[in-house]
């Protein structure tokens, strides 16, 4: 198990964050189903964190620790009672936030048309 620090992943990663009571929560699973889809994420440079009330958290599959997982609920003041898609930019700033399952396509389109996407997708294609 190890901690997840939001600050360590600024300026190399964006994070897809999902706040939910638990995996039994039918958001969640609606949520975690719209994105099966995982090979848009490494493009994107996007890691998903399950934060959960009762279950356990995980940071792209790895377990983290109760202590990360209340700081990113504190910080982004998500009840434990309630369902939260949350995209970190790498800037570390908030670019949407959803209290709906979203689809993977939406975030990978919204990802896509920020500037700095659009500066990867170019040196990348040289």
């Amino acid at each position: 198990m190890s901690s997840f620090n939001l600050s360590s992943q600024k300026w190399k990663n964006r994070v897809l964050l999902v706040f939910a009571p638990s995996v039994d929560n039918h958001s969640y699973q609606q949520q975690m189903q719209l994105l099966q889809q995982k090979s848009g994420f490494a493009d994107r440079d996007l890691v998903l964190v399950q934060v959960l009330a009762t279950d356990k958290s995980y940071a792209n599959g790895h377990l983290i620790d109760e202590s990360s997982a209340a700081k990113l609920r504190d910080r982004f003041r998500v009840d434990k009672e309630n369902f939260r898609v949350i995209l970190v930019g790498k800037d570390g700033g908030v670019k949407r936030s959803d209290t709906t399952p979203v689809r993977a396509t939406t975030i990978f389109e919204q990802i896509d048309a920020m500037p700095m996407r659009q500066q990867e997708m170019q040196e990348r294609s040289l």
